[in-house]
């Protein structure tokens, strides 16, 4: 580099030296414009515990620093020998905190015995301090083998230094009075920082009048960083910053600012800011075309540009003015074909009179809605434990699943935690209310506005009693829940519901969760909550059985496929059971299609009302009357099992066309059931895909004659458990 001119303090010099390359003979020597960031960081903690001098106790101390300076420096070119005026706005907080707390042993002199006394201090300090408009010194020097650096001066701003500390005392022989002390707002002077590139920054020979970059440096806890956008020679209208924003959940219309690490989730409302400067003389009123650009994306990057927005703004000469408008985000998670989209790209373009003269590309990272879980009867969060890794590679770890209970603090469902126990539930309304609970955490962990339910069984009523009862509005018009997905829900209840109902009934130990599963309380159920407020329903119906507790009909072995189907139209078949509907292939298969859409599929999804789906649950032996919690058992029993034990019932069996055996047990305990000259006729064992479901059942479909059958319930667990044994016949 040749020798350097000097100029004015808070002005900026370019050093041109030597005879230009013919690949730079295009630059000028007109001062830059543009914009400088300077960011100073410092974090730094000390934590440490050593013995007191006594050897009987030991003192912590735990120390906290963080520094945070920031500067937004405006560069103006100024006259035309090549010089630029630059303006800072700057910003600096600084914040400590020692923490001492020192446990020792004494002995009173009244007492004579040894005790524990202690004491704990905490000092905190902050230091804040700003300025605006703040003339700064900046410096680029631009070399002839293509290298450049750029420096900044800023100089000292107003701030001022609060700060408090406080003691107390415990156990000692004479009591010690803590205390409490602040130290009022006192003004200081904050001094100016300065820094500098290394010089190995390079211009690109066919643009050398535009320079961009960013330059960090870290030093003992230190991190200063310079990111600089600069031009000279240009147009006088040109782009400054691009910026996103979302709100910050809980709180509508508190815009905070979307760093492209945190990125927002799909659904969420973004502000889109773009800040244009007039460097002439004159008024200026240009035009901001915002696109959505697929430049640079892996599969789609030949794809054109497709518009978002088009504004106007004007502009006095010499000043700068923001344009911002708000993008819907709902559905950016995601191609339209189902492929996640990992990042979206926005695309600022300034026209003036019809030609471009700046542009900025900004990209933006929109993650998937959380998904709430919502287990079912006889079930926790557990069931739902491998689906965070499911979410993972379907789309990235940003979609996040929040089963209800996995964190009791946010809301636990009671439903009964296994097959078999029949200790007190919640209700339906007590469930949501817990619900409820997790999707607000949901919500405020991830910062999204609205969120996604997958509810497997009875979890699916609870769903629905949440919407229709409990979910607010936001000012989008949106609902908070944007699919209610379920899987295997009695929206007509259960003929099992009704018949195992009336057997704990019969046997004085009802149960909350099952009684409101049968049809008759279901019905009344829907009556009172049909309003879906627009959340999109969708439900898998198994069609895997043909008969289950009385029942005639495809079913899942829980839920026959009218009862699951209800009024909602998007309702899909599948030869799944109950119990494995949590599983990966329905998730790949039914539920992903239906969270993984695109923006155009969003919008072209109408809501979830639906039409009435036909189709009536059927008892045997009478094909016109529906089933009802008034059907009692002809047999009903509970046996009470030791560990390893195993017991033989004896049941009376009447003359029938068929004979069905329901078992109320976890999944450890086996049933045989044995007819009336010593021939197996049909098991429900452990170990097998008939014993994980909610409703176990032995059906024998043939004539029956009258006569005394043997069941024999075996438990192959360790514990002691409880099993409840009924009978019906159809005759």
């Amino acid at each position: 580099m040749t020798a350097l001119r000097c100029f004015p303090a808070f002005a900026v010099g370019v050093i041109l030296s030597g005879v230009a390359a013919p690949a730079i003979a295009a630059q000028c020597s007109s001062g830059w414009t543009g914009t400088i960031n300077y960011s100073r960081t410092q974090a730094l903690s000390d934590n440490k515990t050593v013995d007191r001098v006594s050897r009987k106790g030991t003192e912590t101390t735990n120390f906290n620093l963080a520094y945070n300076y920031g500067a937004s420096i405006a560069v103006r070119a100024e006259g035309g020998a090549g010089l630029s005026a630059g303006r800072a706005n700057i910003a600096m907080t600084s914040s400590s905190t020692e923490t001492r707390s020192a446990q020792d042993q004494d002995v009173c002199p009244l007492t004579k015995q040894r005790h524990e006394v202690s004491g704990s201090f905490v000092d905190k300090s902050e230091t804040r301090g700003s300025g605006n408009g703040l003339e700064a010194d900046v410096h680029v020097g631009v070399n002839d083998d293509g290298t450049y650096t750029v420096s900044i001066g800023l100089p000292e701003i107003e701030g001022v230094l609060s700060g408090s500390s406080s003691a107390s005392y415990s156990g000692q022989c004479t009591p010690r009075k803590g205390s409490n002390r602040s130290i009022p707002e006192t003004p200081i002077k904050i001094d100016g920082e300065r820094f500098s590139t290394d010089g190995d920054e390079r211009f690109s020979p066919s643009d050398p009048n535009r320079l961009s970059g960013s330059f960090s440096k870290t030093w003992q806890n230190v991190t200063q960083t310079l990111s600089w956008n600069l031009r000279r020679c240009g147009p006088t209208l040109r782009l400054v910053d691009l910026r996103f924003e979302d709100m910050r959940f809980p709180r509508w219309n508190d815009w905070q600012e979307i760093t492209e690490q945190r990125g927002t989730i799909d659904g969420n409302r973004v502000r889109v800011t773009a800040v244009v400067a007039n460097d002439g003389g004159e008024e200026e009123a240009p035009t901001l075309k915002f696109k959505e650009t697929y430049k640079g994306d892996k599969w789609d990057g030949a794809k054109p540009d497709s518009s978002i927005t088009e504004l106007s703004v004007v502009i006095p000469a010499g000043e700068q003015r923001e344009v911002t408008f708000d993008w819907d985000s709902s559905g950016y998670a995601w191609y339209d074909d189902g492929r996640p989209r990992l990042v979206q790209r926005i695309r600022a373009e300034l026209e003036d009179r019809g030609k471009k003269v700046d542009e900025q590309t900004k990209n933006l990272k929109v993650a998937p809605r959380p998904l709430v879980l919502v287990h079912g009867l006889w079930s926790n969060w557990r069931a739902w434990e491998t689906w965070q890794n499911i979410l993972t590679t379907s789309h990235s770890y940003d979609w996040k699943a929040f089963p209800v209970g996995e964190k009791p603090e946010h809301g636990r469902m009671s439903t009964g935690e296994e097959v078999g126990s029949f200790g007190p539930t919640y209700t339906i309304a007590q469930n949501a209310f817990e619900l409820a609970k997790t999707v607000e955490h949901a919500q405020a962990e991830r910062n999204a506005w609205h969120v996604d339910l997958v509810a497997h069984s009875m979890g699916g009523l609870i769903s629905r009693r949440y919407i229709h009862a409990m979910m607010p509005g936001y000012a989008d018009g949106k609902p908070q829940i944007t699919r209610l997905v379920m899987l295997g829900t009695p929206n007509m209840g259960s003929p099992c519901a009704d018949v195992l109902s009336a057997t704990l009934d019969f046997l004085d130990k009802p149960m909350e969760a099952l009684r409101e599963l049968r049809t008759d309380v279901v019905a009344k159920f829907n009556a009172e909550h049909g309003e879906r407020k627009g959340v999109e329903f969708s439900v898998l119906a198994g069609n895997i059985l043909p008969t289950m507790c009385k029942t005639v009909g495809w079913n899942d072995g829980v839920v026959t496929v009218p009862s699951a189907r209800w009024t909602i139209a998007d309702a899909v078949e599948d030869k799944v059971l109950h119990t494995d509907m949590t599983g990966t292939p329905p998730f790949s298969s039914f539920v992903k299609p239906r969270l993984a859409k695109g923006p155009k599929a969003q919008r072209a999804t109408g809501g979830g009302s639906g039409a009435a789906s036909g189709g009536r649950l059927m008892l045997i032996g009478d094909d016109e009357t529906p089933a009802t919690a008034s059907d009692k058992p002809d047999f009903v029993k509970l046996v009470k099992l030791a560990p390893r034990a195993m017991v033989e019932l004896e049941i009376p069996v009447s003359e029938g066309r068929q004979l069905g055996v329901n078992l109320l047990a976890a999944s450890v305990v086996s049933a045989t059931l044995i007819d009336q000259t010593g021939v197996v006729v049909g098991s429900n064992l452990t170990q097998t895909p008939q014993a994980s479901q909610p409703f176990r059942s032995i059906v024998v479909d043939r004539p029956v004659a009258k006569g005394v059958w043997r069941l024999k319930v075996e438990n192959t667990s360790d514990t002691e458990r409880e099993a409840v044994v009924s009978t019906w016949s159809a005759r």
